[in-house]
């Protein structure tokens, strides 16, 4: 089925230059735009959603190139990659990006009606099949003149707008309510596990078991063993931050100790951070890890690379197991994963540290305590370094961690990875929620230019008389260069008389005032161009510009074959 066919019978179709001045544009250069003028480019309009992000005076900006005029109502079409959909109603004058295309609505076509046709799931369509350009696609002014266009009769062209503007309003109020959601379930999250690492979380198991949550003897049993084993080697590792490391057992429950990182790993395998330089991409060498493998704490398998056996075995101490912790040091620091089956025996680069959990320990209590914002803000406290920022393995092994019992460690984690779940739920349903949000607006925007959103009305003038008459009123004016072949004539003739003009643009009483305006009333209220010209006394082209711009405020009315005081 086509459009035309789904379109009702007082409606037509036909292209966006036969109703609108596609690509007329009025130009301002810099020094004739005012300090305190709103200055609009494209990267102030959001993609999509037609918010303005920022709004920014001239003298702020301080924009060096020519730029076109527009005015309060006017519709502000971004040609420049159509496809990011930036459309904006101009609510006050002011001057934008030659890639912003100034369209001006009329008593015919409604603004709100264009506006909303001009982010239609057809136009986005056209206007992305037709750009040319590749890395830079923009909309050519012929293409845009070409682009379809539906004409309704004026009057539901309205009642269409003001419906959409009330329907689509629900919809991003709904959207906002949705973009919420994340950061809400990131304090959640957060929240969580601040309860949990505190003893919040399992006060009241604490108190009911009061035998099984004294982890006095699991601390003794874990610092016994790394004294038979010779006891905690520094190595060349830097000294830990001072005034970094500051928790105090008082901080947390009676019957919790407080050891280092380097207390928990096994004696066997300290901590420590891997391949200074992997090399050349090996295949089917040796796999290694980067942080750029696990962003926002998630292992991305598909993306590792691997390095030589050789240059594995020079570091072979940082080898890993399945279930290691792996800990981000260097650039982006605080990203903890565990180590998947297929990656034992993987190797690290030198921008993470490996953490080899005792097991006596309950491995994901550590895991979920290192995404505590208590201690990312203790590894925040030890970043260091200007190109590249992280933390030293001094400061990881001294990193503290407030230790619960066994017990209480695996209640902790029962109930965090529960309320995780639940979190994980939510989010799933945000995520199909702002899914189906995302496809009202072009849902709603195709229903009502179908013309079933709001009832035709039979005694509306049909599109068709409509579009004649604007056809009809097009063909009765002259070409710009027609209109232009007089003053030139005119400025021909002045020049003979006398070969500089007496004023300029830029003169205090012309710029930025209705200059023309008063010459008009002088001789009667109305005139012709040429005459008006001859009484202005400014080159052609100041001229032009000055025109232009007292219609554009509404001072002179141009009927095209005469100009008259507003």
């Amino acid at each position: 089925m086509t459009m035309e066919s789904m379109l009702p019978s007082s409606w037509v179709k036909c292209n966006l230059g036969e109703v609108i001045d596609y690509g007329v544009t009025y130009k301002a250069e810099p020094e004739e735009i005012p300090a305190n003028a709103w200055v609009l480019e494209l990267e102030d309009i959001e993609k999509d959603t037609s918010k303005v992000l920022q709004r920014v005076k001239f003298a702020q900006r301080q924009s060096k190139s020519t730029k076109n005029q527009f005015s309060a109502g006017d519709v502000l079409y971004g040609k420049l990659r159509p496809y990011l959909n930036k459309v904006i109603r101009a609510d006050e004058d002011g001057y934008c990006t030659t890639e912003i295309i100034p369209l001006k609505p009329s008593d015919v076509i409604k603004g709100g009606y264009l506006f909303y046709w001009l982010k239609h799931p057809t136009f986005l369509e056209y206007v992305t099949r037709v750009s040319h350009g590749l890395h830079m696609p923009r909309l050519g002014t012929e293409a845009g003149r070409n682009a379809p266009f539906v004409l309704a009769p004026t009057n539901e062209q309205k009642r269409i707008a003001d419906k959409l503007d009330a329907v689509l309003a629900r919809v991003d109020a709904c959207r906002e309510h949705l973009d919420r959601v994340p950061m809400i379930l990131k304090k959640f999250r957060q929240a969580v596990l601040e309860a949990a690492i505190s003893g919040a979380l399992t006060e009241e198991w604490h108190e009911d078991n009061p035998r099984k949550a004294d982890a006095t003897k699991l601390a003794e049993e874990i610092q016994g063993a790394h004294v038979a084993a010779g006891g905690h080697k520094r190595g060349n590792a830097a000294p830990p931050t001072e005034d970094v490391h500051d928790l105090t057992p008082d901080m947390f429950p009676r019957g919790w100790a407080l050891l280092t990182l380097r207390d928990l790993v096994l004696p066997d395998r300290p901590i420590t951070y891997g391949i200074l330089k992997p090399g050349p991409e090996q295949v089917g060498g040796v796999p290694y890890i980067r942080v750029a493998d696990f962003p926002s704490d998630k292992l991305n398998v598909a993306s590792i690379r691997r390095t030589s056996k050789r240059i594995d075995e020079e570091f072979k101490r940082s080898r890993l197991r399945s279930g290691d912790l792996l800990l981000s040091i260097r650039g982006t620091v605080g990203r903890v994963v565990v180590i998947p089956d297929e990656l034992q025996n993987a190797n690290i680069t030198q921008d993470s540290a490996r953490l080899s959990i005792q097991p006596s320990i309950n491995r994901d209590y550590v895991l979920w305590y290192l995404r505590s914002g208590l201690a990312q803000s203790r590894m925040k406290g030890s970043t260091k370094g200007v190109a590249v920022r992280g933390i030293n393995i001094g400061d990881v092994r001294a990193i503290q961690v407030p230790l619960p019992s066994r017990d209480e460690q695996d209640e902790i984690v029962r109930r965090v990875e529960a309320l995780f779940q639940y979190a994980e739920r939510l989010e799933r349903r945000y995520v199909a929620a702002r899914e189906q949000v995302e496809r009202l607006t072009p849902a709603i925007l195709a229903k009502a230019f179908r013309g079933e959103l709001v009832p035709q009305d039979p005694n509306d003038e049909p599109a068709s008389s409509l579009l004649e008459r604007i056809r009809s009123a097009k063909a009765k004016l002259p070409t710009q260069e027609q209109r232009r072949k007089p003053l030139l004539k005119a400025a021909k003739r002045k020049s003979k008389e006398k070969s500089l003009m007496a004023k300029s643009r830029f003169d205090n009483d012309v710029m930025g005032k209705p200059y023309l305006t008063g010459l008009l009333r002088q001789i009667g209220g109305s005139a012709k161009v040429a005459d008006l010209f001859q009484k202005a006394d400014l080159p052609v082209v100041d001229f032009y510009k000055q025109l232009a711009w007292e219609v554009e405020k509404g001072h002179v009315l141009d009927k095209h074959t005469s100009l008259k005081v507003a």
